[in-house]
């Protein structure tokens, strides 16, 4: 066994996304005995010592029925009530199948404005770790009652990669109906199966398909979610949901994507990949040799443009003078403070400006 598949299997706290395909029959009708058999698997894992939390999918699937429509619907606004109607019984599923274990789990929704924010990011952070605390399992879902691109892409993949680093995750488990990753869609014969993804070498050739008629998360948005927990430090396992029974016990099936080396900082996370971007800041060459280079600090005097409505302590992309990002950071000033003083060296500002624009403790190359 290779040493992640190890990490995995030994991992204390875990997060395990269940996706929408998991949940359901192949018609597209919530399945609560599906339910009932991932819950068994949890509960084993759970009783080894691991600390789970889950981020389940399902709440539009869940609501079709009970709605009674014919299939999943496409519009926002039927979604949007599909979800409403959807998430009680969710929920309660869950409720219900870990009730015959004598748990109790607390349902945690959340929209990528929550994870953007830092104060509703840490809200969700303390939420998530006092349920644990209490011995509580966290179900968590996006909010697809109020979401809008929630609802359209990813399919709860980016949500349970960022929610991974927000509990401080050992191992993340995506559960589905695809047993693990394939150089092409194995449904069209001729796919290569990948059993470890260590190097970007490793997904050379690799071309990854969109999403189900009933789920939105196709293997092009596992893929991106697996890299991206990767690239925070925690190592994932992609696998069925048939075979959550091994996935949880000793993480012998599906495929693996190696953690980086050193676990990226919750707030450098948090700057790189979750917060909201609220303008740009335009680099000369040389600025962009200290930021992304030699991990400097911003000063005004590297600056050739300003874009966008900002104020200090908000998060910026950095582009180079050919539009590209290569890099992002928290501001210290606000935009037209800024713009006022760019260009400029720091001994010709005034001594209440002499502070870098981004600070390198507070910046994160791409």
């Amino acid at each position: 066994m290779s040493v992640h598949r190890q990490a995995i299997r030994t991992a204390r706290r875990v997060v395990v996304k269940v996706g929408t395909t998991a949940l359901t029959t192949p018609s597209g009708v919530f399945d609560a005995g599906r339910l009932a058999v991932l819950v068994e698997a949890i509960e084993e894992r759970m009783r080894a010592g691991s600390d789970l939390v889950i981020v389940s999918s399902g709440a539009i699937a869940a609501g079709i029925e009970p709605l009674g429509l014919s299939r999943r619907p496409t519009d926002l606004a039927t979604k949007q009530a599909a979800a409403s109607v959807g998430q009680v019984a969710l929920v309660n599923a869950w409720s219900s199948a870990f009730a015959v274990y004598s748990r109790t789990v607390g349902q945690v929704l959340l929209t990528a404005h929550d994870i953007a924010m830092r104060v509703q990011h840490n809200n969700a952070q303390r939420t998530l770790d006092r349920l644990r605390a209490l011995h509580a399992v966290a179900i968590v879902n996006e909010n697809d009652t109020v979401a809008t691109n929630e609802i359209r892409f990813g399919d709860n993949d980016r949500l349970s990669a960022l929610v991974a680093q927000l509990v401080g995750a050992d191992a993340l488990i995506l559960l589905s109906d695809i047993d693990g990753l394939y150089d092409s869609d194995p449904r069209k014969g001729n796919a290569r199966f990948i059993p470890e993804v260590a190097a970007q070498g490793d997904l050379d050739g690799v071309v990854a398909g969109a999403g189900s008629h009933l789920g939105t998360g196709g293997m092009a948005s596992k893929l991106s979610s697996a890299l991206l927990a990767a690239d925070a430090g925690v190592p994932v396992l992609l696998a069925a949901a048939a075979d959550a029974g091994a996935a949880l016990s000793d993480a012998s099936v599906g495929s693996v994507f190696a953690p980086r080396p050193e676990r990226m900082s919750a707030r450098r996370f948090w700057v790189r990949h979750a917060a909201e971007s609220h303008g740009a800041l335009t680099l000369d060459d040389g600025a962009v040799r200290a930021v992304v280079n030699q991990r400097r600090s911003l000063l005004p005097a590297g600056i050739t443009e300003v874009a966008g409505q900002f104020h200090g302590g908000d998060v910026v992309d950095l582009r180079g003078l050919d539009g590209q990002t290569v890099a992002r950071g928290v501001v210290a000033y606000e935009a037209s403070e800024l713009a006022a003083i760019i260009g400029r060296s720091t001994p010709d500002l005034p001594a209440e400006l002499r502070r870098p624009a981004v600070h390198a403790d507070d910046l994160v190359a791409l």
